[in-house]
């Protein structure tokens, strides 16, 4: 929620009331046309302020704190690991509706892993908020670099939009491909090569 000082210059309110989000909720189902008192509509505005809980929970939580269990003991294991096929959910942050894909992350471990739950719970966080798909797949890029420090990272993600297939320029067929590579995932055209690859396989 926005308010206007004396200068008129726009502060964000960063903890508007649950009360404020369901008038808010209310509101728009009154400007689309319907009548938010009636039968059917009545309880809307709570369930969705409810429903937003959900979707957007990404930002009560540290990205970093789910990374900060790590192990050692890996027996020289120095391959790439890689968790594909990561369901995503999130919201574009232009229209509020929803970006469903899959997200690939691998990383090239120096000296420490971490649990591969972790890594699909890192998208979970950053997927959680309001987004852009760009802005997404760097964030869980370098997340994942500077807290465990391996030798490079590899995200890509495959996604489509809402924003897209049902309004707009109406193309359900369209999906969106972002990618972010660091360290020897940027520097080693071979090991791109390989997760690829990897991902691509059956």
């Amino acid at each position: 929620m926005t308010k206007k000082n004396n200068n008129n210059v726009i502060k964000f309110n960063p903890n508007p009331s649950r009360e404020e989000a369901m008038r808010a909720v209310k509101t728009l189902i009154a400007w689309a046309g319907d009548n938010p008192d009636r039968e059917g509509l009545i309880e809307t505005p709570k369930r969705v302020v409810k429903a937003y809980e959900e979707f957007f929970e990404g930002y009560k939580i540290d990205p970093r704190e789910i990374l900060s269990k790590t192990f050692e003991e890996v027996e020289g294991y120095n391959e790439m690991v890689l968790i594909k096929n990561i369901r995503l959910e999130s919201h574009c942050e232009h229209h509020i509706v929803p970006i469903l894909g899959k997200a690939h992350v691998a990383y090239m471990p120096k000296k420490r892993v971490v649990g591969i739950s972790k890594i699909a719970r890192l998208v979970d966080v950053f997927a959680k908020r309001l987004q852009i798909q760009e802005t997404l797949t760097s964030q869980i890029a370098e997340t994942l670099q500077s807290v465990l420090d391996p030798l490079g990272v590899a995200v890509l993600i495959d996604a489509s939009h809402q924003c897209m297939t049902t309004r707009g320029v109406h193309k359900p067929e369209s999906s969106t491909v972002t990618k972010k590579m660091i360290g020897i995932f940027k520097e080693n055209k071979i090991l791109q090569s390989q997760f690829m690859e990897l991902i691509n396989q059956k």
